[in-house]
């Protein structure tokens, strides 16, 4: 009895390990100032409608190589001055209305949607891959990583029209203006940018973090010679 009521306490565990959905490895931007400017113009484009960012300044995509003058003629498209954040027009309520749930801010999303299966760029690479078409659903659309979930597939015109064949396997029903190669680099893209908005000194952290590991090598070694020089005449 007494194993059978601890084997019920699992039950709950193994229901959730076995509905969890493999993450598909989102290939590393970090660094590549080109797919991060690529990257930025798609979410301007295509996510920067609906959903805000706005804990990231327009002027700091000046850290990826872009001039103030790029950003203002290119980029600015929901602000006046580049100094400004990247908010949207739509309400929270209206959201509620147009897709049952509110948009979220993805400043942070990359790190919000981390876990034990995987980082939160390899959630978003997979989940932007992921939708399908499902008459059943509001919007036309479902998606593997996200069931049932409100946001409409804005990219469906690049990707092109995705069914669920045997197995549930995605199957590519009608191509997009994109390649599926040519899709999957354009999500990196976009992903990478998503991952740099949440931290966007973690390159400038990392150069520096190597700078002090040098620094204290450098320290360590004329402390060790003083050690020496100060020792070696005891007995």
């Amino acid at each position: 009895m007494k194993k059978f009521l601890t084997a019920l306490l699992f039950v709950p565990l193994l229901a959730f390990a076995s509905s969890e959905v493999h993450l598909d490895k989102a290939p590393d931007r970090s660094g590549d100032n080109a797919a991060l400017q690529r990257g930025a113009k798609t979410f301007v484009n295509y996510c920067l409608n609906c959903h805000s960012a706005s804990y990231m300044r327009y002027n700091r995509l000046t850290d990826i190589g872009l001039s103030d003058g790029q950003i203002k003629e290119n980029l600015l498209f929901t602000a006046e001055k580049v100094g400004e954040p990247m908010k949207v027009a739509l309400q929270r309520a209206d959201g509620r209305i147009f897709f049952g749930a509110a948009p979220p801010d993805l400043t942070v999303i990359a790190r919000a949607r981390g876990s034990e299966s995987g980082s939160g760029a390899d959630w978003l690479y997979t989940y932007l891959r992921g939708f399908y078409r499902d008459s059943e659903r509001p919007t036309g659309w479902n998606n593997t990583v996200f069931p049932n979930v409100g946001m409409p597939h804005v990219l469906w015109e690049l990707q092109g029209d995705q069914v669920q064949g045997e197995h549930h396997k995605l199957e590519l029903a009608n191509p997009g203006k994109l390649s599926p190669k040519e899709y999957d680099s354009m999500v990196a893209d976009l992903v990478g940018y998503l991952n740099y908005m949440g931290e966007p000194a973690a390159e400038a952290r990392k150069r520096l973090g190597g700078f002090v590991l040098l620094g204290l090598l450098l320290l360590f070694i004329l402390t060790y010679a003083l050690k020496r020089e100060y020792w070696k005449d005891v007995h």
